[in-house]
């Protein structure tokens, strides 16, 4: 065992009524063939069974729940809760590749220095999906970059520097957040394998929260005016 499969690593799974594909992520995360790792599924205030499939994983997960605040709400407390040296995020539906968080701590073993390792993403059209929503649904074949909270791998130091997720966005609130470690000046670094697979499905954030994307210009804005401020100190 290298010496920094020692250290324990900590995902942290937020969802909202996500029933239908909360298991396979779960079992995708349970699945990773790092040796520490405690994962820690936060109900963000889910109406449907969401709770009843995550606490089937009991004890393997720990489950908590909270009142409806939104994914940032639900990470952070995920994060408060969590004891780990790093730190791992995914929603309900995305999945992980088997050995996601053991080649990223490789990547941590082989470089000190780094803050934040990232990976690549694949798409997937969700198989409940009729052939008219996946004619809608645009699907890309290639591999992508995940500049993600769901392929990101952090030192717990590093995410404290940068801070909390937001909770002021109702979408790209992981944009908001690497604005900010990007303005520090944290050091990542991208892989090349694929260590995500990404569900496009009926219900996807992105999707449901099109006319949030004035929120991106906003942060853009606010990302601008904290750079001044630096500057002109």
């Amino acid at each position: 065992m290298h010496d920094n499969e020692n250290q324990l690593v900590s995902a942290v799974i937020s969802v909202y009524n996500g029933e239908r594909h909360l298991a396979e992520t779960i079992e995708s995360v349970i699945s990773q063939g790092y040796p520490r790792m405690e994962i820690i599924i936060v109900d963000d205030g889910s109406t449907d069974g969401s709770g009843k499939v995550a606490q089937r994983f009991v004890p393997s997960v720990r489950y908590h729940y909270q009142p409806n605040g939104g994914i940032a709400a639900a990470w952070n407390c995920g994060i408060a809760l969590a004891t780990g040296d790093f730190f791992a995020f995914n929603g309900a539906d995305d999945l992980w590749t088997m050995d996601k968080i053991r080649s990223q701590m490789d990547v941590f073993r082989r470089d000190s220095a780094l803050d934040i390792v990232f990976g690549h993403v694949k798409q997937f059209h969700s198989p409940e999906l009729s052939d008219r929503e996946r004619q809608r649904i645009w699907c890309p074949d290639e591999l992508m970059p995940g500049v993600s909270a769901g392929t990101m791998l952090i030192r717990r130091e590093s995410f404290s520097r940068v801070g909390p997720f937001s909770t002021m966005w109702r979408r790209g609130i992981f944009n908001d957040w690497y604005l900010r470690a990007t303005e520090l000046g944290l050091r990542s670094h991208m892989m090349p394998d694929l260590l995500m697979r990404r569900r496009l499905h009926r219900a996807n954030h992105g999707i449901i929260n099109r006319d949030k994307s004035v929120d991106y210009v906003r942060m853009l804005k606010a990302s601008l005016d904290r750079r001044r401020l630096q500057s002109a100190d």
